[in-house]
């Protein structure tokens, strides 16, 4: 079946640039009027084509966890935290991670781990996951001494820094506020009733939002942009629980951003019950991803 074109128009074998900002990408010969660019035949797309991730290993899984923070710093201790750590670790271990995780490093030490990851021959691995999970505050997280620019940190896993983990998924894991609104609910016509959480809720401080350049990226946050996201102080984040329990049950069948899609789902289906910001009873939260994948991403079980 041949593209539709339009048949006043002629096309060319040449592409233009739109005004200053874009650029000549994709191929350039062998079009007709009966191709287009997805049909040219030194192009290929394969809507289902896969991640390659039959490597002899899966790869790195880093998980940063701040618990507590310098007194100067005047930030609260992240109950809670720990809970959501040990989750991550079994999660991605099952998924056949080598994973990694640091408790309460200072900036420093945190930059030391991630430089040396980036460092690494990620040759024979088939993806990159680093986690923060801590406090935020414009385009940073804290360690435990000082903030660090997510920019930087992803930076070092461009092609150009990172050659063997290019054309591989890079995940980047942030649970962390990104603001300081609550969500308001909003009740659909057949919903009856809510769920009420008997534990205390409080939320991670500051704002985090940022976006690396570079294809095979994907920032997953616990909250959209200028809102508050919410941890419980003995389960840990809503968040990370959600991603836990649907990586459980389907991180080895689901596609990866279905997966994150259904996490948002069930983030959004909760509610604060029990807090002591009376304010924020009944208030909402909804996660968020940004993808620069390029292809499906699947983490099915390692062959033996």
């Amino acid at each position: 079946m041949s593209c539709p074109v339009n048949k006043d128009t002629k096309v060319t074998g040449s592409l233009e640039k739109d005004n200053k900002t874009s650029q000549t990408t994709g191929p350039s010969e062998n079009l007709t009027e009966t191709d287009g660019y997805f049909c040219s035949s030194s192009f290929s797309m394969d809507p289902a084509e896969e991640y390659k991730m039959n490597h002899k290993r899966r790869g790195l899984a880093l998980i940063f966890n701040q618990e507590h923070f310098f007194w100067h710093l005047r930030m609260p201790p992240r109950n809670g935290t720990n809970a959501d750590r040990s989750n991550l670790v079994k999660r991605f271990e099952d998924l056949n991670f080598e994973v990694q995780a640091f408790d309460n490093l200072k900036v420093e030490e945190v930059l030391d781990q991630i430089s040396q990851a980036a460092e690494a021959n990620h040759a024979d691995a088939d993806c990159f996951v680093c986690v923060f999970l801590s406090h935020g505050e414009n385009d940073h997280v804290y360690a435990y001494d000082d903030k660090i620019a997510i920019q930087d940190i992803t930076a070092l896993f461009k092609g150009d820094k990172c050659k063997s983990l290019v054309g591989k998924p890079k995940i980047f894991i942030l649970q962390a506020c990104r603001g300081d609104k609550h969500d308001d609910p909003v009740t659909p016509m057949d919903v009856v009733d809510s769920e009420v959480k008997t534990n205390e809720v409080v939320v991670d401080a500051g704002v985090v939002y940022t976006l690396p350049a570079g294809a095979d990226f994907i920032m997953c946050y616990s909250v959209a942009e200028g809102y508050y996201s919410h941890r419980e102080t003995i389960n840990g984040s809503w968040y990370i629980q959600d991603l836990c329990g649907a990586m459980w049950k389907f991180g080895d069948s689901l596609e990866f951003t279905e997966l994150l899609t259904l996490v948002n789902r069930k983030v959004s289906m909760r509610s604060v019950g029990n807090c002591n910001d009376k304010t924020a009873i009944g208030k909402k939260q909804v996660p968020c991803f940004a993808s620069m994948l390029t292809r499906k991403l699947y983490f099915r079980p390692k062959k033996q």
